[in-house]
């Protein structure tokens, strides 16, 4: 397909720092592609698993919405606008770094660890007022459909980032069919399967395989086997 990319899992970068293990959907850090800089307004997908007691210390972030979703263990997070939270699998994070945030994400454990997603997205405005959110979501609400957990809107479900972008998790039984609807003309959609088989407009997707796709208005979805996923409708215009 001419108007889609396919990052298999394999193909991703790596940084392995002992206390932490991450792995790279886009340039990041030093993992430098050039062509995989981003995927629209999409511009980090870091898949994280982070030792016992360890973390990121206190630093800096600018103008981008930064988002995070918690797959085992508890995360801590500490920021200079007050906030002391942790997060768990079935949270949603989100911070609108704006003018400027300062935080911290440490692995609230010393004998288990901590895996979350990470995410970039560039916002639609600059300079806004940082804020924090984080919401706990009804896990049930995804199971074979798609639960709305970002958009655009304070008022729908789910969190809302300065960007016309809707995000969605699944969690499909074998066999289970589901179409998406594109929620704005000109966006792209790029998926991130967390665990299993996919078939998304008749490509085969694996665990940690990602497919961005534009230029469509409905995508049919199979899983092919029990699979969990993230979908991320994004503007395709930076």
């Amino acid at each position: 397909m001419d108007n889609s990319v396919l990052h298999k899992a394999n193909t991703r970068g790596v940084a392995n720092l002992g206390w932490l293990n991450s792995h790279h959907t886009f340039s990041f850090s030093n993992y430098y592609n050039p062509e995989r800089m981003n995927f629209g307004v999409l511009r980090v997908l870091n898949d994280d698993i982070v030792a016992g007691g360890m973390g990121f210390g206190a630093h800096p972030h600018q103008n981008m919405e930064i988002i995070s979703i918690p797959l085992e263990g508890d995360l801590e997070h500490q920021d200079n606008m007050g906030n002391k939270t942790v997060i768990r699998n079935g949270d949603i994070q989100v911070m609108s770094a704006g003018t400027g945030v300062e935080h911290s994400e440490k692995n609230k454990n010393n004998n288990s660890q901590v895996k979350f997603l990470q995410i970039w997205i560039i916002p639609n405005q600059q300079n806004v007022k940082p804020r924090y959110d984080q919401i706990t979501l009804n896990t049930e609400d995804r199971k074979n459909k798609l639960q709305q957990i970002i958009s655009p809107n304070p008022e729908d479900e789910g969190v809302w980032i300065h960007q016309d972008a809707w995000f969605h998790l699944g969690n499909f039984d074998a066999g289970t069919n589901a179409k998406y609807q594109l929620k704005k003309k000109g966006n792209g959609l790029y998926a991130f399967i967390l665990k299993g088989d996919l078939l998304i407009n008749g490509q085969e997707l694996n665990t940690r395989d990602g497919f961005g796709i534009w230029n469509f208005e409905t995508l049919d979805i199979k899983a092919n086997s029990d699979a969990e996923f993230l979908l991320m409708e994004v503007p395709m215009e930076l």
